[in-house]
């Protein structure tokens, strides 16, 4: 079961021969996207100059594919995670860490979300995004690209 990240959705609604075949060759597997990546790919299309084709692309995609919600269970592990890597990346000095934002150290609040909800389905995250990759330096996240010059 996997989640795709909004690199993979933009590039498979732009018709990325790459991940069409990854998808083929899955069958029908289940393949999804959560609701952070929904609005991710909103904010894209309403700030491109074709907004209009944009979004007629993106809905069409949103109307062939599950929407994971940001739930309780997707909650409780982002505030675990975003606690493990301001632990593992933040500050030494106590005090320093308790003030440091995960932006500071280089993720994002949305690529955690995605995280989160991707662990707390039991999903296999696929993205280029290296936020995932590093990751894993503090928890067993399952992620993968089907993009071969991606970091991997």
């Amino acid at each position: 079961m996997y989640l795709l990240d909004t690199n993979h959705c933009s590039k498979l609604i732009d018709g990325n021969p790459e991940i069409v075949k990854r998808l083929t060759e899955l069958g029908d597997a289940p393949v999804s996207i959560c609701s952070i990546v929904c609005g991710e790919l909103m904010f894209m299309a309403f700030k491109s100059e074709r907004k209009d084709e944009n979004l007629a692309q993106i809905r069409a995609f949103l109307d062939d594919i599950d929407i994971y919600p940001v739930d309780e269970k997707a909650a409780h592990v982002y505030g675990e995670l975003k606690a493990a890597i301001i632990s593992h990346f933040g500050p030494r000095n106590r005090e320093k860490r308790r003030s440091a934002k995960i932006e500071d150290l280089g993720f994002t609040d949305n690529d955690l979300w995605i995280a989160a909800v991707a662990k707390s389905q039991d999903l296999t995250i696929v993205s280029m995004d290296g936020d995932f990759i590093r990751l894993k330096e503090v928890d067993d996240l399952s992620v993968e690209s089907w993009l071969t010059s991606a970091i991997n």
